[in-house]
């Protein structure tokens, strides 16, 4: 466990029970970093968790107690998101706006997880940090929105870190695809469904990958002002997923397909039913992250491998059969 000093940087972690948020505080800690993480209740937040995280009572909707949560931080974390998809239209833009008030008037940088919901099929399938983007559903455009946000901020003064990745997935279940569609948690992995056609490669990204990633690169020196970079994670077809998780598993898993028809059903009564729907195109086509950019400036893009990688997500998830996490402990 590394020792966190008086004189260690700062860093202001917003979303610290999600899994970006999560993954990054982990990541600042092990690294040296003193970190504060900001929650409404934080007497629960920190029930179960590193106990060198300092939390503080405040609200992500609330500017003024994101501000004052951010002094003396050198660094904002910006991981906060809204569960289940739900309201992104109400929440997503005025807590980003929080953070960058908060990072302003700290003087810190503001790191902030990037996704593929800004781009449209015009830009598919390698996407690059200048690929155009003409998002197709509400979600992308929200997301274009909020980059925008950034882009402006940083015109103004702030520094902005912008890291983006494919569909995220890791040690802790929550919202992400690979625990709330492909596999249910709570139970040995028996099967697999699978949201688009076997043969069509998708980008994933290990929640600690994205965190090391991320910290590598806030702690450079050589940071412009205004950055962005695409990390590639692991691009595999449906097919070599499914063949993954049945060597994970170290048993058959039949795979089946999401059964579209009924999520379309239930979407005009199901939120969260209805922003599935919405992200199905970006399982028709590749969808890809070029990550040059990102290899030039650290020579390398952390990369667990893709089985060490879904075994942790299995048995965050509490799915990995008795036998095969005998064999992952």
């Amino acid at each position: 466990m590394t020792k966190q000093t008086p004189t260690a940087p700062l860093a202001l972690v917003i979303g610290a029970t999600g899994g970006v948020g999560g993954a990054v505080a982990e990541r600042l800690l092990a690294g040296g970093w003193r970190v504060r993480a900001l929650n409404r209740d934080p007497e629960t937040a920190r029930r179960g968790r590193d106990p060198r995280l300092d939390w503080v009572k405040g609200d992500a909707m609330v500017e003024a107690e994101v501000v004052a949560a951010a002094t003396g931080a050198a660094l904002v974390v910006h991981g906060a998101n809204p569960p289940g998809y739900r309201n992104w239209a109400g929440l997503q833009l005025p807590m980003l706006s929080n953070a960058i008030a908060g990072a302003k008037a700290a003087g810190a940088r503001l790191m902030f997880p990037g996704t593929v919901y800004n781009f449209g099929p015009d830009a598919f399938p390698m996407l690059t940090e200048t690929s155009p983007q003409t998002p197709v559903t509400r979600k992308g455009a929200i997301r274009v929105r909020m980059e925008a946000a950034l882009a402006e901020a940083a015109r103004d003064g702030l520094k902005v870190l912008t890291v983006r990745c494919g569909d995220f997935f890791g040690p802790r279940p929550g919202n992400n695809w690979l625990s709330q569609g492909l596999v249910k948690p709570g139970r040995p992995i028996a099967g697999v469904t699978y949201p688009g056609p076997l043969e069509v490669e998708h980008g994933w990204a290990y929640l600690p990958d994205v965190a090391e990633t991320m910290v590598r690169l806030a702690e450079r020196d050589d940071l412009a002002d205004f950055e962005v970079f695409h990390m590639r994670g692991h691009s595999l077809t449906g097919r070599e997923l499914a063949a993954a998780l049945e060597r994970v598993a170290g048993r058959r898993l039949p795979v089946t397909q999401l059964p579209w028809l009924a999520v379309r059903a239930i979407a005009p009564f199901n939120e969260t039913f209805r922003e599935m729907l919405e992200m199905r195109y970006l399982w028709e086509r590749p969808v890809l992250m070029d990550n040059t950019r990102l290899v030039a400036r650290l020579g390398a893009e952390p990369n667990t491998p893709v089985e060490q990688a879904l075994a942790a997500a299995l048995a965050g998830m509490d799915a990995l059969p008795r036998a095969a996490a005998k064999l992952a402990a």
